[in-house]
């Protein structure tokens, strides 16, 4: 599962990264702790609309960067606090549950992380660790991203959320969580992000082998582990509570 990451890099910088324009309005933040129901940097890739809001399906679709609230409303939940349960969607039944398969259709997204932080279980205890990449470069977690309108106000903004998708771990990361999040390769996101592009079947595959090995298994502070937390000692390296295997 991916339940906590970190995305630290200004708008500036996803925007050379991920060829995408700003529309974060300025409420993009820093944020070594990020958290279920934080509103967050993702990238999306619409076509643009006209005055009326209507899709000109003619047009070039044109890549963003998005604030989302991580966390799926389906757009026909009656009550937005669902979100907080649907964190993160499993790549194996992505297609088949009613509150992601719409999403996955028409709705992808990417999210921009530095890297995320898992926790291993050793008997009673749970050590954390953050697996990141070794280059700076960002990690593009695959997304679904649901627009949930509240029925009782009509003019009411909608609410934009999404969820990460998960697959099963691999590598050296299996060591840590059976689950990861999916990473999207570089070569992928355009295939990922096409809005014309209704199955992604072949994209929901385990992360590449040389990607897995390439990331960096760092153990942190358990500082994490309180999501009122967040600087950059979250992100530095700690001696291991226990020796052994591949962290010592």
């Amino acid at each position: 599962m991916c339940g906590r990451y970190a995305a630290t890099k200004d708008p500036a910088k996803l925007i050379e990264e991920f060829e995408a324009i700003d529309l974060t309005e300025g409420h993009a933040r820093a944020d070594h702790n990020v958290a279920p129901t934080k509103n967050v940097v993702t990238v999306v890739q619409r076509h643009p609309r006209d005055a009326d809001g209507h899709v000109l399906e003619d047009e070039p679709a044109e890549r963003s960067l998005r604030i989302m609230k991580w966390g799926l409303v389906p757009f026909w939940a009656k009550d937005p606090s669902v979100g907080s349960r649907m964190i993160n969607t499993r790549a194996e039944t992505a297609a088949e549950k009613p509150a992601f398969r719409r999403a996955l259709v028409s709705r992808r997204c990417l999210v921009p992380a530095d890297g995320w932080f898992e926790w291993r279980r050793t008997g009673k205890e749970k050590e954390p660790f953050y697996m990141t990449a070794p280059d700076d470069s960002s990690i593009a977690f695959g997304g679904i991203w649901e627009s949930w309108h509240p029925k009782d106000d009509k003019d009411a903004p909608p609410l934009i959320t999404f969820s990460i998708i998960t697959t099963d771990a691999a590598g050296q990361l299996t060591d840590v969580h059976h689950r990861m999040p999916l990473i999207v390769p570089k070569s992928h996101w355009d295939g990922w992000l096409d809005p014309d592009r209704e199955d992604v079947t072949d994209l929901l595959v385990p992360t590449p082998d040389d990607i897995v090995a390439s990331l960096e298994l760092r153990p942190v502070s358990t500082l994490v582990n309180n999501v009122r937390n967040n600087g950059p000692e979250l992100l530095e390296r700690v001696e291991p509570a226990h020796e052994g295997t591949l962290f010592s």
